[in-house]
């Protein structure tokens, strides 16, 4: 199995997501049939997977500014 995706995090990766570590959708630029075509996959060890979704969840979850340009991961 590979390691985490984490910029210098060596422990294995457990999970996969379509998430990037800054916690973007974030596109493969090729022509897409279908989410899994559409956008790139991650590995995450188990820390570094709970902190993406906690950061994740306090910015859908936040009543500041959503004006940037990423698409949201709940959009899909």
């Amino acid at each position: 199995m590979e390691s985490c995706d984490v910029e210098g995090c060596e422990v294995q990766a457990k999970r996969i997501s379509r998430l990037s570590p800054e916690g973007f959708l974030v596109g493969t630029g090729n022509k897409a049939y279908s989410f899994r075509e559409a956008y790139k996959r991650f590995r995450y060890c188990e820390i570094h997977h709970e902190e993406l979704m906690k950061s994740i969840w306090s910015r859908v979850s936040d009543e500041g500014d959503k004006s940037d340009d990423h698409v949201a991961p709940t959009a899909i």
